[in-house]
């Protein structure tokens, strides 16, 4: 288990799904980073910041929605630590997108050390077992052959491979259950004892919410982050978490 040692109130935000179709979000975000620069000790960002993220050399000629976003973050870094997780959609991140934002790569899975305690920090889809396909589809992107060779490709293939992979996403998951895309309970239970912690903190499920459950005799709790669109939900939805000595706390955008 890797750890991260942190001191003082520590913001935590996930699914933000920025891309070019996202401008509210966007902005709603950017004034989230700066927020975060005031007010936190340190900001993570445990997975699905982008909507895609199709290799660190987009960084080059970005685009002007993402040249805003590089910004933001690489303004916030320059205050406060950032660190930055790969989730399903962004897991191409790697060391010269943090480098260049003077960002941090968050380890997989994270060892929060915080003011409150020990926290365990995911993206979370490891947890989603009962999804059979989408784990097999998560274990070939995750595999450092496939990524060269995807990498290795031209960024108008890789765009295209990316898109034609979110539709098929989109259209298989209309077909299941939504049972089926929650987290496991025993790939959780089983995930709380390898860690050894009382607390854990994930994204991806966009189903935030506090979850207190009691494993091997012990009382634990499961914070889920919340994911964000001020652009195509009515009302919009996004917010945060932060863990001070207290213990954990939800915000929502407008506290922004």
């Amino acid at each position: 288990m890797n750890n991260v040692a942190l001191q003082g109130p520590v913001w935590l935000a996930s699914d933000v799904h920025l891309g070019p179709a996202t401008p509210a979000t966007a902005e709603a975000f950017l004034g989230f980073l700066e927020a975060a620069a005031d007010e936190a000790a340190a900001l993570l960002l445990p997975g699905d910041i982008f909507d895609a993220w199709i290799g660190d050399d987009v960084i080059q000629a970005a685009p002007p929605w993402l040249a805003a976003a590089l910004q933001g973050l690489r303004s916030t870094a320059a205050r406060i630590p950032l660190w930055l997780g790969r989730g399903n959609r962004d897991f191409l991140m790697g060391a010269d997108l943090a480098g260049a934002l003077g960002a941090h790569l968050l380890p997989e899975p994270a060892l929060l050390q915080t003011d409150y305690g020990r926290v365990l920090l995911t993206h979370g889809d490891e947890y989603c077992t009962d999804d059979a396909a989408y784990q097999q589809f998560r274990a070939m992107v995750r595999n450092p052959q496939w990524q060269a060779q995807f990498l290795a490709k031209t960024i108008p293939e890789r765009l295209a491979m990316a898109q034609q992979a979110r539709g098929e996403s989109q259209a298989a998951n209309q077909m299941k259950a939504a049972e089926i895309m929650d987290v496991n309970a025993q790939a959780v239970e089983q995930a709380f004892r390898a860690a050894d912690v009382e607390v854990m903190v994930h994204g991806h499920t966009h189903r935030p919410g506090r979850h207190v459950l009691e494993v091997d005799g012990r009382r634990r709790e499961r914070w889920v982050l919340p994911d964000w669109d001020c652009d195509h939900a009515n009302p919009p939805r996004g917010g945060w978490l932060v863990i001070d000595r207290d213990g954990p706390a939800f915000y929502d955008l407008d506290a922004a």
